[in-house]
């Protein structure tokens, strides 16, 4: 079986240079209050500033910029419980590119809505009975769409990286980065332009206790899947890696941890109440990592943290805030 084909530092530096101008280049956030939480300094990459509300719009429009006009007209197809839909469906309205979400029933009414807004085509399934990548990949067939997937492909995790990018470039110095891990794609592109910005960067991946496949890949030395997880945080609910996913993580990444779904809520109200952000419970697993000491190697150090995003149900952000 052939290698994947992974993304290079020099893949990153050519998808910020497409994405300036057209993402935003969302604030690096300090706090006393937070570093005191945590025991190390932090540096917040707040994420949940950008355009659709997370990360994800980086790399779905470093792919979607880089399809010819012939594929441009036949349209893109992708499959995304939110954040992967709104990225890709804001890309594809600022290409004008017609574009078709394959998102499960259950996925959080805001990240719909806002899906359809930006002018997506929606198809919904059951994510318990479906399997949403085979959906998307018989559209595509029957429309001559190009896949667009949430993390396995080398342009979204060089997009995806454009984040650390920006992140080193503003900070000064770091001794890690801690990102959240869903498919892979945010903690790979951040490995891949951490490492070039600066060799000795850590960089760490958290995920939920009940969907951690990507740590059980990497203590295995193998792709693991698992069963669809139930979490809080919808956006890391995958279950397995893809090859150039963990081809990176094993490559580059310290170590992933976990944490429990109190913990994402204790994390997502301290951000509410002590840094005024809204942050939805996948883009807070860095911060409840660091507030759980799940990394003590860190404690006294200077961590970055890339918030994912910040799409959640004001219902949920009500209950876990309360």
């Amino acid at each position: 079986m052939n290698s994947p084909s992974l993304p290079t530092f020099e893949d990153v530096r050519l998808a910020a240079a497409r994405l300036d101008g057209v993402a935003n280049r969302t604030p690096c956030v300090t706090s006393r209050s937070l570093d005191a939480a945590c025991g190390c300094r932090v540096v917040l990459k707040c994420e949940n500033f950008q355009r659709g509300g997370a990360f994800k719009f980086r790399g779905a429009y470093n792919l979607l910029a880089q399809l010819d006009a012939p594929q441009r007209e036949r349209g893109v197809v992708a499959f995304s419980s939110g954040n992967h839909a709104q990225g890709v469906a804001l890309a594809a309205q600022l290409l004008g590119i017609p574009a078709t979400i394959v998102m499960p029933r259950d996925a959080p009414a805001v990240k719909l809505a806002a899906t359809r807004e930006y002018g997506a085509e929606i198809l919904l399934y059951d994510r318990e009975a479906s399997n949403r990548e085979s959906l998307a990949q018989d559209l595509c067939a029957e429309r001559g769409a190009a896949l667009v997937p949430p993390f396995e492909d080398a342009r979204i995790v060089a997009g995806a990286g454009t984040a650390a990018l920006e992140l080193v470039e503003e900070s000064g110095p770091l001794d890690a980065i801690v990102v959240p891990v869903g498919g892979g794609g945010l903690m790979g592109g951040t490995a891949i332009a951490a490492r070039g910005m600066d060799s000795r960067i850590a960089v760490y991946g958290v995920e939920p206790g009940a969907g951690d496949d990507m740590r059980r890949s990497l203590a295995r030395g193998e792709i693991v899947a698992i069963a669809v997880p139930q979490t809080i945080a919808d956006g890391l609910r995958t279950t397995a890696p893809g090859p150039i996913t963990f081809a990176l993580a094993r490559e580059h990444a310290r170590a992933v941890v976990t944490v429990s779904d109190d913990e994402l809520r204790a994390a997502v109200r301290f951000a509410f109440e002590r840094l005024k952000m809204v942050v939805e419970p996948s883009g807070a697993a860095p911060i409840a990592a660091l507030m759980f000491r799940k990394i003590p190697e860190l404690i006294g150090m200077r961590a970055g943290v890339v918030v994912s995003g910040g799409n959640v149900d004001a219902a949920l952000f009500s209950e876990m805030i309360s």
